[in-house]
Formats: structure tokens, C-alpha cells, sequence
């Protein structure tokens, strides 16, 4: 690194560093985009049929790198989860007697499970023991270990992604801006071979300013401004097409990102449903007990001058 361009990066960073805290490696970023969606607000629910597409949106292409440890194959099948049944479709033709609302029964979770080779344990030789997944069974990780993940990724280690949206405040938007948000480098850029501009990513721009928008104490010349964002090694993950739907939803970037947020959206917050018609339980609850109250209230001091 030439000295120019040394101490414009410190002259970037210093600022943040002596701010202290998370933020000190993080530059500005591009104002997040904000969505709306289903799950928001009080009576916000989550879209079944959008879950699943999320779901189908993570197994083709987000888990090829990324792992999701905390979720077990039966959590798909769980009341408020994408792939919950009240009752078994007359279309599969199972038992009278199967409970389909029962995760470990669930036989669309049961299909989805046995698409994996499961390693469980070693045999006597030493051989490990390969079988079908089960509904019990937690979403395999695409790599090993960790060093093999960093190697097959450039160093850069993938997240795992059960509870991504909850890392950083409003990680809903800033997951979506992020996937959705790739750009050409601006020109006063010079993004190192293998990395991938990105105005939301919270990286570090100055670094990467081309000398001769520099003066020759090594600040940005004043008729130019300091990109935002940063660059990092993931490559845009979605295209047009890549995953393709049955329900006849778009195959469009905005709808993969949209969907899969959604269903990350979930994994961090399962029992969101539940939990909001509890909220409205308690509410009704101490509405009625606050009139209790009042009403007693005017029936003791009735006959008191105030």
C-alpha cells in the first residue's frame, strides 16, 4: 500500500476508532431499504406458502455456504412453520390415524428430511455410518468445520443463518438491502480481485480510493465524496431465474430476497405468532381487570363525599 493511500485509510478510520466500540471498522452504508411485510405489527402474521418458498430459496442457494445449526427438519413442521399441517392431505393417501399436525408425522418434512445423507456415528470398521435424513434431524452444514468453510470461501468464513436477522438492528431490511443491493464499483474505486462492492455492506471505502483521486497528502480531493458502503467476498448470491417456483410467483432477485428474508425471518422467531396472540390475550385481560377494578372501586366509596 502506497503512502497516499495509507493515510487516506487512516484518515477514515481514525475518526471511528477513536469513537470505540463495534463500529470502529464499520464505514457509512446507503440508507436500508424498508419493505413491508407480512409479519409486521400487531395483527402481522407470517405467509405459509411465502415460508416455503423461502425455505426452497435457502436449500438451492443459500445453503450451498451457509449452515443453519439451530433448526432441526421437524421446526419446518411446527404450528406457525412453513410446512405446518392441520390435517393430512387426501391426496397422500396415508392412515386415518396419522396425525399430520404432529412435526415427527409430518410427511411433506419426512420427504424433505430423507433428501439428505445423515453421518451417524461409525461403524465397526471405523467407516462412518451414512442414512436418510429424519425429522429429528438439525439442517446439515455444508462444510466439516470451520477451516474447511474459510477455505472454500476465500478466508471469509459464511455465518451461520438461524438467527441472522436478530445480529444487528432491523436485520430484516439490512439483509435484504444487502442481497439485493450489489453494484458496479463507482470509479473512484479500485475493489481488490475476488471481492464484490456493495453500498450497504458496512466495509471500508477509503481504503480502496484510486491515487489519483488523492491529493498529495492522501485526503479525497474535494470535488469527490467517499463512496458508502465496503466490499466483501461474497458474490451476489441471487439472479433472475435461479430458483424456479410452482406456485407461479415471480423468479425476479426482489422476490428471492423477499422470500428468504422472510423465512430467516422465522427461524429467528418461530413462535412470533404464538406470541402476539398472547400479547392480545393479556391485553383483553387487563383491560377487563382495570374495569373490575374501577367498578369496585365505585361500589366501595359509593356512599363516601369525596
Amino acid at each position: 500500500m502506497t503512502l497516499k493511500r495509507t493515510l487516506a485509510a487512516l484518515g477514515a478510520v481514525l475518526p471511528l476508532a477513536l469513537a470505540g466500540g463495534a463500529s470502529a471498522a464499520e464505514g457509512k452504508i446507503k440508507e436500508l431499504k424498508e419493505p413491508s411485510w407480512t409479519w409486521e405489527g400487531i395483527f402481522g402474521r407470517y405467509d405459509q406458502q411465502q415460508l416455503q418458498r423461502g425455505y426452497q430459496v435457502y436449500r438451492e442457494v443459500c445453503s450451498s455456504c451457509h449452515s443453519m445449526k439451530l433448526v432441526a427438519f421437524r421446526h419446518l413442521a411446527e404450528d406457525g412453520g412453513p410446512f405446518y399441517l392441520e390435517e393430512c392431505p387426501v391426496e397422500l393417501g396415508l392412515p386415518s390415524t396419522t396425525d399430520c399436525s404432529d412435526p415427527a408425522a409430518n410427511p411433506i418434512v419426512k420427504a424433505l428430511a430423507a433428501d439428505y445423507q445423515i453421518e451417524a456415528g461409525v461403524d465397526d470398521s471405523g467407516d462412518p455410518l451414512i442414512r436418510p435424513g429424519l425429522p429429528a434431524d438439525y439442517l446439515p452444514s455444508p462444510y466439516a468445520n470451520r477451516q474447511q468453510a474459510m477455505l472454500a470461501n476465500g478466508g471469509a468464513y459464511p455465518p451461520d443463518m438461524s438467527l441472522l436477522v436478530k445480529s444487528r438492528v432491523k436485520g430484516r431490511n439490512y439483509i435484504y438491502s444487502l442481497i439485493t443491493g450489489y453494484e458496479e464499483p463507482p470509479a473512484i474505486l479500485d475493489v481488490p480481485p475476488g471481492q464484490y462492492y456493495n453500498p450497504y455492506y458496512p466495509g471500508d471505502t477509503a481504503s480502496m480510493v484510486r491515487e489519483e483521486y488523492l491529493d498529495e497528502e492522501g485526503h479525497i480531493l474535494h470535488e469527490y465524496e467517499l463512496p458508502p458502503g465496503g466490499a466483501f467476498k461474497m458474490a451476489p448470491p441471487l439472479q433472475d431465474g435461479i430458483v424456479t417456483y410452482e406456485d407461479g410467483s415471480p423468479e425476479t432477485v426482489d422476490q428471492y430476497a423477499r422470500d428468504v428474508v422472510s423465512f430467516l425471518q422465522w427461524s429467528s422467531e418461530p413462535k412470533l405468532e404464538q406470541r402476539k396472540e398472547m400479547g392480545g390475550f393479556v391485553m383483553l385481560y387487563l383491560f377487563a381487570f382495570a374495569g373490575i377494578v374501577y367498578a369496585s372501586y365505585r361500589q366501595i366509596w359509593r356512599n363516601v363525599e369525596h
